[in-house]
């Protein structure tokens, strides 16, 4: 029920003004109160209220229209869809400033597909630290067990917290292990610390880094990590379904020199031939088929991200749309982040708490999805009840300033549900 604002300031006032409202029918105090609450319904919305944590946000002034359709209809091994492939690997080198002597390659099925990867080929040789904060990182820990079966070559290390919104003492990783862990989970909001000076410059290990919602968003700092991957649907506003591998050279030499015994690799995991590293899957040769639509739309937010400044103007931003947010959970008891130290606080994936139950909070999020506020924004299934507000570049600060009323607006619908 909607309210015309002059009959609720007529039922304000009388409120407000009379002692009669303690006397008045039940009915009659039900409808002040919902006008009390009707009235306070902000009056502008978002103007893009896509704040999901992936696929995230187009970036700004994104037209699908203005992509480039040459490669559609063509096979991906054509000159053209070749060339494309290419155009979007280097580019994503020169923008990363990945170093010259790493490899970059477009892999299947996202970071997932990725991270996968890069476990079940090298992964075995020697003892694994595997660190972890919340689920994704919990689900590369239960895949080394559970399906590469590492336990019965090697020993692997749980390195975990007992709630969300914290990180394990990473003080605790062996530089002679290879080391499994997220840059930035997702799913909690906590992200390592800069320069991860936790990884030894002298380490014997490998590190494999899950960057995908760091990449693009935090500086990274490349000579600590070995094997990197993301997915360009995160902080690049891209499509799903294709991931993006980095390699050091410590990691090539790895899957030269070592085989998993009794392993199958199925095809869309090889990335070695006859003994070394498949060279054309780092040219833009890759193993299956991509979606060139896709990687038109990646080389669409590859060249914005380029003209406003690169990485560094990229990072700017999502700071500045995590300030939104630090300075309304400062005003506001009833809010506050996950992550319990703003030094390891993520940037992207912001997770919040509210003073609501688990029923409530979902009350919450369904009406602010209704009001077409905020799409997407529930915690993730796994994590403690809360909301995750996706803070990268690609969301504009003007849209989170103008989702802030409407926090408190649902806040106050929800408590009294």
């Amino acid at each position: 029920m909607r309210i015309a604002p002059a009959t609720a300031a007529k039922y304000l006032a009388f409120a407000r003004g009379s002692t009669a409202f303690r006397y008045a029918a039940p009915q009659t105090q039900r409808r002040l109160a919902c006008v009390r609450m009707m009235s306070a319904i902000p009056s502008v919305k978002p103007a893009h209220p896509e704040f999901s944590s992936g696929p995230c946000k187009k970036r700004p002034g994104y037209d699908i229209a203005k992509l480039d359709s040459r490669t559609l209809g063509r096979s991906h091994r054509s000159k053209i869809g070749k060339e494309r492939l290419a155009l979007a690997i280097d580019e994503t080198k020169r923008l990363l400033g990945v170093p010259d002597d790493y490899l970059v390659g477009i892999v299947p099925a996202s970071d997932t597909g990725a991270y996968e990867m890069a476990m079940w080929n090298m992964l075995g040789q020697r003892d694994v630290d595997v660190c972890y904060w919340e689920s994704f990182g919990k689900g590369w820990y239960s895949d080394a067990i559970s399906h590469l079966n590492l336990k019965d070559l090697v020993t692997v290390n749980e390195l975990t917290v007992s709630e969300y919104g914290e990180l394990p003492d990473l003080s605790k990783v062996n530089p002679d292990n290879d080391v499994c862990f997220t840059f930035n989970g997702t799913t909690s909001g906590v992200r390592v610390p800069d320069g991860c000076e936790f990884i030894s410059d002298d380490r014997t290990g490998l590190t494999l880094c899950d960057a995908t919602s760091a990449c693009f968003a935090m500086h990274m700092p490349w000579k600590k990590l070995d094997v990197i991957t993301f997915s360009w649907q995160k902080v690049m506003g891209g499509e799903g379904a294709h991931g993006i591998l980095i390699l050091s050279p410590r990691a090539v030499e790895r899957l030269e020199t070592y085989t998993p015994e009794n392993r199958p690799l199925p095809k869309i995991f090889r990335l070695v031939k006859k003994g070394k590293v498949d060279a054309a899957i780092f040219k833009g040769s890759t193993i299956n088929t991509p979606s060139m639509i896709a990687v038109e739309d990646y080389l669409d937010a590859l060249s914005w991200a380029d003209s406003i400044g690169g990485v560094d103007t990229l990072i700017k931003l999502s700071q500045e749309n995590l300030g939104v947010l630090e300075s309304f959970v400062a005003e506001h008891e009833w809010i506050d982040f996950l992550a319990t130290d703003p030094a390891t606080r993520s940037s992207t994936s912001v997770c919040l708490t509210l003073d609501l139950t688990a029923d409530q909070i979902k009350k919450f999020v369904s009406m602010l999805e209704s009001e077409n506020v905020a799409y997407d924004i529930g915690g993730y299934r796994d994590a403690p009840p809360s909301i995750r507000i996706w803070c990268g570049s690609t969301v504009e600060k003007a849209d989170l300033e103008a989702l802030m009323p409407w926090l408190e607006w649902a806040y106050e619908e929800a408590k009294n549900m």
